[in-house]
């Protein structure tokens, strides 16, 4: 018989070892309206960046030479797509609305219909997204490898405003280039309507015309430019904001040019819907 050995006298007990639980993870919904506010920071921020673009560009001196620049380099890469988008474009909507007016018999009517349509909706949308898919991108890119570079730091040091030095004069190009560029769409996007209408469809240059005349008015063309006005300030300002504010060096830089098309996208939709509706309520419709 194996005899067991007797504790010393005085010494101590072990405790039994008790496991202490692990805890359950605390849910917390602290942050959770701190995310879904920063979409209303980032357009807060983006509208300051427009205020500040309105009050810097009656400041003195300005950027002349920059201005011609981003202007020619913004021209050079829109006008040649914009006309080969606007030709296909026109001729699917002087075709599709032909077709479906023919239908009820008032194929007279087709030249004002697809001109209207043209000139209201489709011209400043396609300069929007020409602006914001070509310049804005190269905005976005060019201001955002200037700050991952440091070089806005610098120009802050030595008293230089990187807003009324190089952010002016690109929005106030991409606005001209608008401009300018709704015009031309508008004109070879009706051009390409009348051609498919009177060759394809058989239709007569008499009642396009006319039909254009009847249902056309100025204010159309107003609301039209205006629109391609507000786009291209709309597109400097999201691509001026992204390249003032890269994260993560130079795969930062692309990610904000990605972002800044993507919100222009949207944005510029938005802004569509809202111009057209008070332009539909405030502006009657021109009679026959």
């Amino acid at each position: 018989m194996s005899r067991t050995t007797p504790e010393p006298a005085g010494a101590p007990i072990p405790e039994p070892h008790h496991q202490t639980p692990a805890k359950a993870p605390e849910v917390t919904f602290e942050r959770e309206p701190l995310r879904l506010l920063n979409p209303l920071r980032e357009v807060g921020r983006m509208f300051i960046l427009g205020l500040l673009v309105t009050r810097e560009i009656f400041r003195r001196p300005f950027q002349w030479r920059e201005f011609v620049e981003q202007f020619w380099f913004i021209a050079s890469v829109t006008i040649l797509p914009a006309m080969l988008v606007t030709i296909p474009f026109g001729a699917v909507m002087a075709l599709q609305v032909g077709s479906l007016i023919s239908q009820f018999g008032a194929q007279s009517f087709t030249g004002g219909a697809s001109v209207l349509v043209i000139i209201q909706q489709a011209s400043p949308l396609i300069v929007s997204l020409l602006i914001s898919g070509v310049a804005g991108s190269a905005i976005c890119a060019d201001l955002g490898s200037r700050t991952i570079r440091e070089e806005l730091d610098a120009m802050r040091v030595m008293g230089v405003s990187p807003i009324q030095r190089l952010v002016v004069p690109r929005v106030l190009a991409v606005m001209l280039v608008a401009l300018l560029l709704n015009g031309m769409v508008s004109v070879v996007g009706t051009l390409g309507g009348y051609f498919f209408n009177v060759i394809m469809q058989d239709g007569t240059p008499g009642a396009y015309l006319s039909s254009f005349s009847a249902l056309a008015q100025l204010p159309d063309l107003y609301i039209s430019e205006l629109k391609a006005l507000i786009f291209g300030f709309i597109a400097g300002i999201v691509a001026a904001y992204r390249g003032l504010n890269p994260k993560g060096g130079p795969k930062g830089v692309g990610d904000v040019v990605n972002q800044s098309v993507v919100f222009t996208f949207l944005i510029l939709f938005f802004v569509n819907m809202v111009l057209t509706g008070i332009y539909l309520q405030l502006v009657p419709s021109k009679g026959l």
